[in-house]
């Protein structure tokens, strides 16, 4: 009886691919990396494990907890790296066969889907406007969201509920005494979206990193701009996307989280 229940609670690989693969509809995207299965592992899986970045770390977490798979937002082979299989990238993926694990990666799909992925899950996450008819996308792929919020609000209010939230002191700059009426969000590395943001009616624009110019455009275009965190901003919409696979297919769950500071 119990090995039968075992077998119960087990799905194919080819199901988890094909239902993450309708479920986050990545035929729509063009992106920097494939999307989808990375690398093949066992036939069946009872456990997904979910985090934000397939690093050494994470992967061997994810071997100890008993992981048959593991989803990522930032997984394997980007467009323009080295494609040879040396140091730390020949470790990693020698950890993941050995193990026989089946590694999933899931990145522009990941951000952009309309409840489960990043954007959705942070506005949830921080009470900002996320159904449809409220949201206006922007950027390549419409992977910007901007809404109008019901209230205006000011920048050291939106600082402090994002550091609640995600427990990171948020960057701001620009023009941080202007009162946020229509707010931009991306989550992760998307501050090269400033000025699209900007051309979207924005007095604020909310993602994860900054660089140098970032600052200047902020400045000189006033508004305001706010890096939460690149890790702090993208750690949702995996345990989403991974919370709605398991209860669909009846399989095991667990996010593992391999904090970082970025």
């Amino acid at each position: 009886m119990a090995k039968t229940a075992e077998i119960q609670n087990t799905v194919s690989r080819e199901l988890l691919s094909r239902t993450l693969s309708d479920l986050l509809e990545t035929g729509r995207f063009t992106d920097y990396c494939p999307n989808g299965l990375q690398v093949e592992g066992k036939a069946r899986i009872r456990l997904l494990v979910t985090g934000v970045t397939a690093s050494l770390a994470f992967l061997e977490a994810a071997i100890a907890a008993g992981a048959d798979a593991v989803l990522v937002h930032h997984g394997w082979f980007w467009r323009g790296e080295d494609p040879r299989i040396i140091g730390i990238k020949r470790l990693r993926l020698a950890t993941v066969l050995r193990a026989e694990l089946n590694l999933y990666g899931y990145h522009l799909p990941l951000d952009a889907h309309p409840s489960l992925g990043n954007n959705a899950q942070l506005a949830r996450l921080l009470g900002w406007p996320n159904e449809p008819n409220a949201i206006s996308r922007f950027g390549d792929q419409g992977i910007g969201w901007c809404a109008d919020l019901p209230r205006p609000t000011e920048t050291t209010t939106l600082c402090d509920r994002l550091e609640r939230a995600l427990n990171r002191t948020p960057l701001a700059v620009g023009a941080l005494d202007r009162p946020i009426r229509r707010l931009a969000w991306c989550t992760g590395a998307a501050h090269s979206m400033l000025a699209q943001a900007i051309d979207a009616g924005a007095d604020a624009f909310v993602s994860g990193e900054i660089n140098e110019p970032t600052v200047h455009l902020a400045r000189e275009a006033g508004v305001i701009y706010i890096a939460a965190g690149h890790h702090a901003t993208e750690r949702w919409g995996v345990q989403a996307v991974g919370a709605e696979i398991a209860r669909a297919l009846n399989i095991e769950h667990r996010f593992i989280d391999d904090s970082n500071p970025v």
